[in-house]
């Protein structure tokens, strides 16, 4: 066959495919659907980036004005909120059993007395350790007001006159924290990159499982040349999922005001491979996964881990060594920590090689992949054809 047949054949596969995806509500849903308003709902949950005012139940059985003057400057916090004050440790405990609170602030009965003797004192902080996020507003909060109210007791006791005095007798030691990349301290900015790179992988995989398994079911003949049926429907969600990519992974951050510092130039070569192997990654697994409904499973049952093994919400060096060697399979890996590098911390393509590489490879291996497994069914599906027509 010419060139020009080939081209052909791609472009008229292209138009099929295009048309198949559009007739189907199913593919209209996870091709336009998903990837337009998934980033959205995303974004607006994690848009308030911190949690604010977190309810929590006191405990004062010291009843003086130094544990009042603790609980001003909690109550003073934007983080934390006094909800609730409590007689027993016991009674606040329910406060958190039915979800109104979480965490607990409990000052004993000589919280004051042994400030008075120059002793240590205590302040018992419970918090609910199913909420990482409120649990760090509670204790962070409880934990910078300890430090300022000891701060201040030792001034008062140390007997010095200047204030430059005060600050070196109760921080002899000074330290300053400048929060680098992630500056917000955000949960949003901290894992929106993740999330929103993993959509367009489990996007792709849907649509084309989907339509790959619509296609089996009503009987779709089969194309002889494999290389043209591959390229055809490749570039049919090429197109489509290039507008989705630059939806999602560019113009949502900036909708929600997130941090983005990626250049366009260094985004358009990094996404390119990685958009590649997403497709190729699909195809491949559409013709393993022949039925609709096991791919939309497989789908929804993968994004979790596929997240965590990125290394974004779990370090990558904390992962054990044989689900690290899964997670080098995966494109969304090196995709996520690539973009979040480059969204987060202003890194360039020449920053990031060893994701490109990884993504290149990927999208080169998956592609044959998925060349040697449509041939397979095509081959199958031949003799299957063949050996009919003989028995008629």
């Amino acid at each position: 066959m010419s060139l020009k047949t080939h081209i052909k054949n791609i472009a008229d596969i292209w138009w099929q495919e295009t048309a198949a995806i559009f007739k189907d509500s199913g593919a209209v849903l996870f091709c336009i659907v998903l990837p337009l308003a998934y980033p959205i709902l995303y974004s607006w949950i994690y848009n308030n980036e911190v949690v604010r005012e977190v309810p929590v139940v006191v405990v004062d059985d010291s009843h003086s004005a130094l544990s009042r003057e603790f609980i001003q400057k909690v109550e003073a916090s934007p983080d934390v909120s006094i909800a609730f004050y409590s007689n027993s440790i016991h009674e606040a405990q329910s406060h958190i059993g039915h979800g109104e609170a979480y965490g607990v602030i409990y000052f004993p009965r000589n919280f004051a007395t042994n400030v008075g003797r120059h002793e240590q004192t205590h302040v018992s902080v419970y918090c609910d350790m199913s909420y990482m996020l409120t649990y760090k507003a509670i204790f962070q909060t409880a934990q910078s007001v300890s430090s300022l109210m000891g701060a201040e007791i030792q001034v008062a006791a140390s007997g010095v006159y200047t204030d430059r005095e005060a600050q070196i007798a109760s921080q002899p030691l000074d330290f300053e924290e400048v929060p680098i990349f992630n500056t917000t301290s955000g949960y949003g900015n901290f894992v929106l990159p993740g999330v929103l790179v993993l959509i367009i992988q489990q996007a792709l995989l849907l649509s084309v499982g989907l339509l790959s398994g619509t296609q089996r079911e009503k009987h779709f003949p089969m194309v002889k040349h494999v290389i043209d049926a591959y390229f055809g429907k490749g570039f049919a969600f090429l197109l489509i999922f290039s507008v989705m990519l630059a939806y999602c992974t560019l113009v949502v951050p900036r909708m929600f005001g997130f941090v983005m510092m990626v250049h366009f130039l260094d985004w358009l070569i990094f996404m390119a491979p990685y958009l590649v192997a997403c497709i190729a990654f699909a195809v491949l697994g559409s013709e393993i996964i022949p039925f609709r409904e096991a791919v939309m499973l497989t789908a929804v049952c993968t994004s979790v881990p596929f997240l965590f093994l990125s290394g974004i919400s779990w370090p990558q060096s904390a992962i054990p060594s044989f689900w690290q060697s899964c997670a080098n399979y995966l494109p969304s890996t090196f995709a996520i920590r690539g973009f979040i590098r480059m969204s987060s911390m202003g890194a360039r393509i020449g920053d990031v090689l060893p994701e490109f590489r990884a993504l290149s490879i990927l999208a080169v291996l998956y592609s044959l992949a998925a060349l040697g497994v449509m041939y397979r069914r095509y081959i199958i599906h031949k003799r299957y054809e063949d050996s009919t027509t003989d028995e008629k």
